[in-house]
């Protein structure tokens, strides 16, 4: 039995950030992400988002580059296909080389459908336990206003706070924000700033009062990290490094780290990440979801990942007025004193309005 994809849809959605949000990397003022959708002989429609940047500065891709192998590539492999299971896709696309953003927007997109199909919200066609998802929130802003962002983030509820770092920011500053929010849950990102010459300037901020510090160095820096792993008090957590099972595999063997990012749109979507998962479950390695500026689309895939057992960090969760004026979902995400509140209604729990 099981669906047969009879449509396929990419629609791209451009809006403004309420507020810039800055990094080491670039600093982005615009998101601009493709929406895919997918529909079945019954009518029921699923939908991914493709959550690649304009430029490569944070992987390869780009969004341009997606919508290319979207509309050149993957979806003349998809349409007109039966499928008896989500993660057919996968393997149908493994012949495709790398692009891993422009096939998880479509692998997601199916799993939504199948979720649909099977009557059952998207957390619970996935495994997933838990029902409210603690919110956190990334402060990427200039050192002079770092202060006053965790003062706003803390008054709105958020348990948990991320604040991006590099060589540059001044580690006795922050040890003075964190000191005074004792019942908050702090991360650092690095964005991969540091590098061997620097190695000391990072042992700085280990007795901030971080939780973890992700992502220190560059991608490849095994090395680096497993330095950073014996010597830092701290737990280092890898995000850009984790693009597939393979890297997990790495990053247990060199003991480069403690803790993983999820992030579905990098690892290729659901059937790359659940096995991420279930890697992590048996080498007890800590997990959490990371975001990447995202619509609600991406974030409802996200709350899905992180009601996941053994999901044990809170991650990058925040409501949907925090990034957007108005988000292309419906109801709008909201958090709740720090939690958001999964839906019981069936696939990803939102309708989608792709009106500009």
């Amino acid at each position: 039995m099981g669906i047969t994809i009879k449509e396929i849809g990419l629609k791209t959605m451009r809006r403004p950030l309420k507020t810039p949000f800055k990094s080491v990397l670039q600093q982005v003022d615009e998101r601009e992400v493709i929406v895919v959708s997918v529909r079945d002989e019954s009518g029921h429609i699923g939908y991914g988002e493709c959550v690649a940047f304009e430029t490569p500065w944070y992987t390869e891709e780009t969004i341009t580059s997606c919508r290319f192998v979207l509309e050149h590539v993957l979806l003349p492999l998809l349409k007109g296909q039966n499928l008896q299971h989500p993660k057919e896709v996968w393997e149908l696309f493994n012949a495709v080389k790398g692009n891993r953003m422009a096939k998880a927007a479509l692998e997601m997109a199916v799993w939504d459908l199948f979720a649909k199909q099977q009557q059952q919200p998207l957390w619970q066609f996935v495994g997933g336990t838990l029902k409210a998802i603690p919110a956190g929130i990334v402060v990427a802003a200039d050192s002079a206003q770092i202060e006053e962002r965790v003062a706003q983030a803390n008054n709105a509820g958020y348990k948990r706070i991320k604040i991006k770092i590099h060589p540059d920011t001044d580690p006795s500053m922050l040890k003075s924000v964190v000191n005074s929010y004792p019942k908050l849950l702090f991360f650092a990102d690095a964005n991969g700033s540091f590098n061997k010459d620097n190695f000391e300037r990072l042992k700085e901020f280990d007795d901030v009062g971080f939780a973890l510090i992700e992502q220190p160095f560059g991608e490849r820096e095994w090395v680096l990290h497993a330095r950073a792993t014996a010597q830092l008090n701290t737990k280092i957590c890898l995000d850009e490094s984790i693009a597939s099972v393979e890297d997990v595999q790495q990053m247990i063997e060199s003991k480069a780290g403690d803790i993983v990012v999820l992030k579905m749109s990098r690892l290729g979507g659901w059937t790359e990440t659940l096995k991420v998962v279930n890697l992590c479950r048996e080498h007890s390695i800590s997990m959490w979801v990371g975001g990447m500026i995202e619509f609600g689309v991406s974030k409802a895939h996200n709350l899905a990942l992180a009601s996941l057992p053994s999901v044990d960090y809170p991650g990058d969760f925040s409501a949907s007025t925090h990034f957007w004026e108005k988000d292309i979902i419906q109801p709008a995400i909201i958090v709740d004193n720090g939690e958001i509140q999964l839906s019981d209604q069936i696939g990803i729990g939102y309708t989608v309005n792709l009106a500009e």
